[in-house]
């Protein structure tokens, strides 16, 4: 134990966060943290765990602050005691959050994050056009042209939105691939494409506003109405072409 101890005190802590910015197994990190309580202290301390999450997963630096809903507590027990305490505290919570993020990134694999299509914003002949068809990469399917197609707008600048649902409560979403539309059987082969495109990210304001029970065809109200956005993209360009685009999000 005081070998453990003196191995911390005789390097300078610069050069050793430097050395631990090169740890990028989540288990090496635990392993470091059951060394012994100083090692642990300083794993906390320095907020290691959450460096590595940031490394991992840029993202993350949006982040305001935690809150642990299983562990009410927690919440309460920073509101009182010393400003070290309520520090302390603090820095345990963040521990405990983005020790958890890390070692559940070691068994992510990569799939399709989308369960389900829930509704648009408009529809102009359901359902030959409905959403359901976005989820098919392919123009033609079952010897029909597969596309989804808004009603559109007089005004071009008022946008048009898909909502999908994902397949967990917690997904890593790394990229996202478009493919617009290209009218086969038009003369010119014409590219049906948006000029741009946003993505948000969030969950129901409540259980009940899940998504399952809204149509597939259009959106009964605002969807700023029934969900709460985490997360929202800049306005990425359209390429007009007719082979996938990919958007990194993060």
């Amino acid at each position: 134990m005081e070998a453990c101890m003196g191995f911390l005190d005789r390097l300078d802590p610069d050069i050793l966060l430097k050395i631990f910015t090169y740890v990028d197994d989540p288990y090496d990190l635990v392993r470091v943290s059951s060394i012994s309580r100083s090692w642990q202290h300083f794993v906390i301390a320095n907020g290691l765990w959450k460096q590595l999450c940031l490394r991992k997963f840029s993202q993350l630096s949006r982040v305001a602050h935690v809150v642990e809903l299983n562990k009410c507590w927690a919440v309460d027990a920073v509101q009182v005691g010393s400003s070290y305490s309520k520090e302390w505290e603090y820095l345990e919570r963040d521990d405990r959050a983005y020790a958890l993020l890390a070692r559940a990134s070691t068994t992510f694999t990569d799939r399709d994050c989308i369960l389900k299509a829930i509704s648009a914003s408009s529809t102009d002949n359901y359902p030959q056009e409905s959403i359901y068809n976005t989820l098919h990469p392919a123009n033609n399917v079952r010897w029909r042209a597969s596309y989804w197609s808004s009603k559109g707008q007089s005004n071009p600048a008022v946008p048009e939105t898909l909502e999908y649902k994902l397949v967990d409560e917690f997904c890593v979403i790394t990229e996202i691939n478009l493919r617009p539309f290209q009218v086969y059987f038009d003369k010119g082969l014409p590219i049906c494409s948006a000029k741009s495109v946003r993505f948000r990210v969030g969950h129901p304001k409540s259980p009940t506003d899940s998504g399952n029970d809204l149509p597939g065809y259009s959106l009964p109200d605002s969807a700023d109405d029934k969900f709460v956005w985490t997360y929202t993209s800049q306005e990425f360009p359209m390429a007009q072409v007719c082979f996938s685009t990919t958007f990194f999000t993060l």
